[in-house]
């Protein structure tokens, strides 16, 4: 019964019918009674007090006024008009005004009849007006004031348009309420509920809607956000118990020669205890014979490559070969390098597999890694191709996977008859609330520590009458033989304007920066790879001491001689993006400087930003700050909040609960691994009737 009635489709319920329904799922998704009910209102308003026209001010929020419409009028034509109604109380006269839905007023109102009005004022030459009000019969007191906490949900034109003002929302809320209420599931176990001290569900679920008062408003969220994040968790560490319980992988028990002659001959430099732990930790897994799922985060520079390289010879001393996948060409080709440099010496195998690689070199590629004389393989997505078998891959190193979908990753690990173990790098700092939710099945390593003789990279803001004395700087690091990255903000490569601001740029630079005594690399996504490639390759070479370019070298170039990095409009970029770029210099033993060039016009998060990176190099710290000003929505260049799918829960702002729901959690699976207690199968059920689909993030 109770699935019955929650799964009964809205044109059901009374007051809406099928043409609204089509409506109300078009504008807001909510197809059934169960969707409706869990259709939350985004603020609850007082509506036990009323004000007069005269008692409003500047200062005024929202308010409600009782009075008399004294006339109606259309004004202008067309797409233009607007419906103004003249309101009267018994101190004065104010304007009611709808550019939309003035055919759902004119037909709603009559002149001379008393109403009441709900709304925010608005100030316009002078005189202060209502737009878009909520207009209701003053008969409908007495239901008002019975409700001084009225819920006031998401709403459209449209749906006014047809219906769906707020008040009406909230009688068809009361009439779905008064229907499911007896058949609400609870989700948790009575002793859960008890030592978490929450309201029970459908409890939670009336007051949501309809708070006694405030006390109850705030348990009811509580309990809320507890489900949403509890749930998140409890399938997040299931599939991890699955995970290690079920899915075996090989036992690197063997530490042996390649290991042991890299760490002891070719080692650039000591490891730093950060990178030490996480080696121990890596060693563990390898050794366990369950299958490594492991999150390696590290802030820009910080020496994950040599990590994932030390853990692919731990596969290699054990018979196995290894494969990094990076999002793009740049990148693997940057991590090949890297990795051939250190290998220098060493008898083994590496290649490289892009969308470049010639068809020759391709077949070849495949023969040596399908009979095993091919041990490391460096690529890009092209490591998925059905072609690329590998005889016994042992380990899967992912940089920065985010960038990679869920059926490519899964494609690549599934090219080995056992599984083989995973680590998963990004040099994006996860805030640890983002972490526990979107990365919670996976153990999580970090490396916060710089390798020896790194500096922190200083990080000035100026304006762009410090132009001359930015140059001026420029052309001191150079004459000491340094070179210097200018970004510009290029965010569409088709954009004429933005690719003009550049080019603008560009003849600003070489004017200052004359040939011979200066020469110049220019990058960005309009050129061809073969151009790129060559500019970036000048750069390297310290055939060119200034690189100007957008964002396309925010990942994959790394020049230890560069040490400035201007960047211009700075105040246009995100927090995360500027940090990942600033990580382009401090790689050499030299001092390094990121100069931050913005306009005055900034917004106060721009300012925040800046003000920020001035401040600070630490990576997690500015996750922390981004995710507050931004929320989850689009870190990582991802839609995490859709991914995540809460509907009340923030990540920023309920930190609490989501550790207070992982703690239950966690207690909820050491005590009944499998959820076959009776009393956790309203649990097993809840889970059963959700979309949740964490099991193919890591």
């Amino acid at each position: 019964m109770t699935q019955h009635i929650l799964d009964t489709p809205i044109e059901y319920l009374k007051g809406i019918g099928p043409s609204r329904a089509e409506l109300l799922r078009k504008e807001t998704e909510v197809g059934t009674f169960g969707e409706m009910l869990h259709y939350y209102p985004f603020r609850y308003i007082d509506r036990s007090k009323f004000y007069t026209i005269v008692e409003i001010d500047s200062d005024t929020a929202w308010l409600q006024i009782k009075g008399k419409v004294t006339a109606m009028q259309t004004i202008g034509t067309g797409r233009t008009s607007r419906l103004v109604l003249t309101f009267r109380d018994s101190t004065g006269t104010i304007e009611l005004i709808w550019f939309q839905g003035a055919k759902w007023v004119k037909e709603k109102v009559q002149i001379g009849k008393e109403y009441i009005i709900f709304g925010k004022p608005n100030l316009f030459n002078g005189r202060f007006n209502f737009t878009h009000p909520d207009i209701e019969p003053a008969d409908e007191e007495a239901l008002i004031q019975n409700e001084p906490l009225q819920p006031h949900y998401p709403t459209s034109e449209k749906l006014k348009s047809r219906g769906f003002t707020p008040r009406n929302f909230v009688r068809i809320m009361r009439t779905l309420i008064a229907q499911v209420h007896k058949y609400i599931p609870e989700t948790l176990s009575p002793e859960l509920i008890k030592s978490a001290k929450l309201m029970p569900r459908a409890q939670a679920l009336i007051n949501i809607h309809f708070p006694e008062n405030i006390h109850s408003l705030s348990k009811a969220q509580e309990r809320i956000k507890f489900d949403e994040l509890f749930f998140i968790q409890l399938q997040l560490l299931r599939l991890k118990f699955v995970r290690m319980e079920k899915v075996r992988s090989r036992v690197f028990a063997h530490i042996g020669d390649y290991f042991n002659n890299f760490y002891s001959i070719n080692l650039p430099f000591e490891l730093t205890g950060a990178q030490k732990k996480v080696i121990k930790e890596i060693r563990a897994d390898l050794g366990s014979g369950k299958q490594m799922n492991r999150l390696l985060q590290g802030d820009v520079g910080s020496g994950k490559t040599l990590v994932a390289l030390m853990s692919m010879l731990i596969a290699l001393d054990n018979g196995c070969q290894a494969c990094l996948m990076a999002p793009t060409e740049i990148l693997a080709n940057q991590h090949y390098k890297t990795i051939v440099k250190m290998l220098h010496g060493l008898p083994i195998e590496i290649a490289l597999l892009t969308g470049s690689t010639r068809k020759a070199a391709r077949t070849e590629l495949h023969s040596k890694l399908q009979d095993g004389r091919l041990q490391i393989l460096v690529g890009t997505h092209a490591l998925i191709e059905q072609q690329v078998q590998f005889q016994n891959l042992g380990l899967v190193v992912i940089d920065e996977q985010h960038r990679f979908g869920v059926a490519q990753r899964a494609r690549l690990w599934e090219k080995s008859v056992v599984p083989p173990h995973i680590l998963v790098m990004t040099a994006t700092p996860i805030p640890r609330t983002l972490a526990m939710t979107l990365y919670g099945d996976l153990d999580i390593s970090v490396i916060d520590e710089l390798p020896p003789g790194r500096k922190p990279v200083k990080t000035y803001h100026f304006y762009e009458k410090d132009r001359i004395k930015v140059f001026r700087f420029m052309k001191d690091q150079i004459s000491q033989g340094r070179q210097v990255y200018m970004v510009y903000p290029l965010i569409n490569e088709s954009d004429k304007l933005e690719l003009q601001a550049l080019k603008e740029g560009i003849d600003i630079v070489m004017r200052d920066f004359p040939i011979p005594q200066y020469h110049i690399s220019i990058v960005h996504g309009q050129l061809k790879s073969g151009e790129k490639e060559s500019e970036m390759k000048r750069f390297v070479e310290k055939k060119t001491q200034i690189m100007v370019a957008t964002t396309v070298i925010e990942v994959g170039v790394d020049v230890p001689n560069a040490s400035v990095m201007v960047i211009e409009n700075a105040e246009r970029f995100g927090l995360s993006q500027l940090h990942q770029l600033r990580g382009r210099v401090g790689r050499g033993a030299d001092q390094s400087h990121c100069i931050l060039m913005s306009s005055y016009k900034l917004t106060a998060d721009g300012r925040k930003r800046l003000e920020t990176m001035v401040s600070t190099t630490d990576g997690f710290e500015i996750a922390e700050v981004d995710l507050h000003l931004r929320g989850p929505g689009d870190l990582q260049g991802t839609q995490q909040s859709g991914l995540v799918g809460l509907k009340l829960a923030s990540l920023v702002k309920d930190e609490k609960i989501l550790k207070l729901a992982r703690e239950f959690a966690h207690r909820t699976l050491d005590e009944d691994p499998r959820l076959e207690k009776p009393e956790n199968q309203p649990m097993v059920k809840h889970l059963q009737r959700s979309e949740y689909d964490w099991g193919k993030i890591s």
